[in-house]
């Protein structure tokens, strides 16, 4: 029973899309019930003998418009051209299938079938009453105004809310990609606080505790003064220790999204190659022996390759203080003709830091080297690390002179670039493709007003003719009497009026009978009748080209 009840409710839900919901559903059924009594009045009008089956089906079709359109469509415009009942139909079906079938092909040959199928029938009932082409000219006018010109403005109104829902879902969008964007850039300053948290911080506290482990081991210190040294000594490598920690959890926040631009780490008038003989005495400061050498033509250099050089000496610089300390350190800078070589080397440690100074460890967080890889890579360049042959340690770099940057900054602090990275990282909103495209709902607009204007311009046309053809089978009263028994046919003709079938022919055979042997012309009279659904006819017979009798009376139209 699930299965079958599973596989109904697909079956519905495929022959009857959605969402049905509950007001959707009760305007439906009301619409139905609407149409369904307005068929069935007209016909009880029209004494068609067909008013409840014509209003059921107008009520079945209505509610099945909105699963099938173009089947509902055919049947409804068969149906108008046959009863008058389904007409308001006809109207509600062009709107929807206008608006619920997709592609033009199928849509445009459904209307040209339905009205193929309304002026057929349409014919087939009328025939004999009119001529055929002012039957076609009225059915086609009919169709474009009750089929077509709905389904135009139905389709306007389907393609306008795609439309707006496009653009509503472009702006959450747009809105979420903001919100990315942000918190990517926020990201991005965590990692160069932690960055610049490193290499500054770092540096100095490198500094702090060699200074300090060279003392704590001066003979010419007191035991008290030996031991306050090593308090320092200790608070020195704490905070170390907890730096390496914070700057590990900005770095694991921000994993996912690439560092700032080498030059966003500082200003530049605070590092540089400028800087780097200050970061030299420092350590010299320490008693530590630092060589620095400069080869080569000075060359100017972009703001974000001298700050990475002063960033990867000094990098370079603290692991050499903490990893081997005592040991001469070596600084190198060359100017090659396209990049400069940054080069930085130790010996190894006379004996480990742990030893001298009474920690037996040595705080490392294990970031340095990778931020300044990182920065390298971002100026275009690169940078080596590893062990010398004589088991000491060496690390260069190769920085190009004009720092073509995977989105290097200019070496300005902060966040300076971000309003111009989240305009670039988001998609136009509007790329003046709307000038050289076509939208669909403006053509759509455009056809709504050019069927507009044939609608109405053939609404004239057919208002004309109307007035020219009741004109043309209506006899004036003063006309009628003033014509007299016994006169020549071709002179009374000559003060009647042409005739028009479409209004008369209904009449032939209606009134008193005619004479013996004598054909009639029937005529609607001015003289309206007061009951609705009856007409004064008059009506003339002709024998041996003599009107033989002339008669006034009313007829069922």
């Amino acid at each position: 029973m699930n299965a079958i009840a599973r596989a109904w409710k697909k079956a519905v839900g495929k022959a009857l899309p959605g969402p049905w919901r509950p007001w959707l559903v009760v305007r439906e059924a009301l619409l139905a019930l609407v149409m369904g009594g307005l068929a069935v009045l007209l016909e009880w009008a029209g004494h068609t003998g067909y008013a409840v089956p014509v209003g059921l089906g107008t009520a079945v079709l209505c509610l099945l418009r909105r699963a099938f359109p173009a089947s509902v469509l055919l049947v409804t415009a068969a149906a108008t051209g046959w009863a008058p009942g389904p007409f308001l139909l006809l109207v509600l079906a062009g709107g929807t299938a206008g608006a619920r079938v997709r592609r033009a092909g199928p849509l445009v040959g459904t209307f040209v079938l339905s009205w193929v199928l309304f002026t057929v029938t349409g014919v087939l009932k009328d025939v004999g009453t009119a001529s055929p082409k002012l039957l076609v000219g009225l059915s086609l006018g009919g169709f474009l105004l009750m089929a077509v010109l709905p389904a135009l403005w139905g389709r306007y109104q389907a393609q306008r809310r795609e439309l707006e829902d496009a653009l509503r879902e472009r702006n959450d969008q747009l809105v979420r990609e903001r919100l990315m964007v942000v918190h990517q850039a926020r990201l991005r300053e965590r990692h160069r606080i932690a960055q610049d948290m490193h290499d500054s911080l770092g540096h100095q506290l490198a500094l702090i505790s060699v200074h300090s482990g060279a003392l704590e081991v001066d003979r010419s210190l007191t035991d008290r003064q030996r031991e306050a040294v090593g308090v320092l000594r200790q608070a020195a490598v704490a905070a170390m220790r907890e730096l390496r920690e914070v700057v590990g959890v900005l770095h694991d926040e921000s994993t996912a999204v690439p560092p700032a631009p080498a030059g966003a780490s500082g200003a530049p008038g605070r590092g540089g190659v400028d800087g780097i003989e200050g970061l030299v005495e420092s350590s010299r400061a320490a008693g530590t022996l630092v060589s620095l050498s400069r080869d080569g033509e000075r060359r100017p250099l972009a703001a974000a390759v001298d700050h990475a050089a002063y960033r990867i000496v000094q990098e370079a610089l603290t692991n050499a203080h903490k990893h081997a300390p005592g040991a001469p350190i070596g600084v190198a800078l060359r100017y090659e003709p396209d990049a400069l070589v940054v080069e930085v080397t130790n010996p190894a440690a006379p004996e480990p830091v742990g030893v001298r100074a009474g920690t037996g460890q040595v705080v490392s967080g294990g970031q340095g080297l990778t931020g300044l890889r990182e920065r390298a890579r971002l100026v275009g360049g690169m940078v080596h690390a590893g062990q010398t042959p004589d088991q000491g340690f060496r690390l260069a770099a190769v920085l190009p002179y004009g720092g073509t940057a995977d989105g290097a900054g200019d070496g300005v602090a902060g966040l300076a670039g971000v309003d111009d990275w989240v305009l670039e990282g988001l998609p136009p909103v509007a790329d003046g493709g709307g000038a050289r495209r076509r939208s669909p709902a403006l053509g759509c607009a455009v056809g709504v007003v050019a069927v507009g204007l044939t609608v109405l311009g053939l609404l004239v046309w057919g208002l004309w003719a109307f007035v020219q053809a009741t004109g043309d089978a209506t006899v004036k009263t003063s006309v009628y009497d003033d014509v007299r028994l016994g006169r020549s046919e071709a002179d009374v003709m000559r003060e009647l009026p042409s005739g028009n079938g479409f209004f008369t022919d209904t009449f032939k055979g209606s009134g008193p009978p005619a004479p013996a042997g004598s054909h009639c012309r029937y005529y609607l009279s001015s003289d309206v009748s007061e009951k609705w659904d009856r007409d004064n006819v008059v009506r003339f017979c002709f024998k041996d080209g003599v009107l033989v009798d002339k008669q006034h009376y009313e007829a069922k139209n």
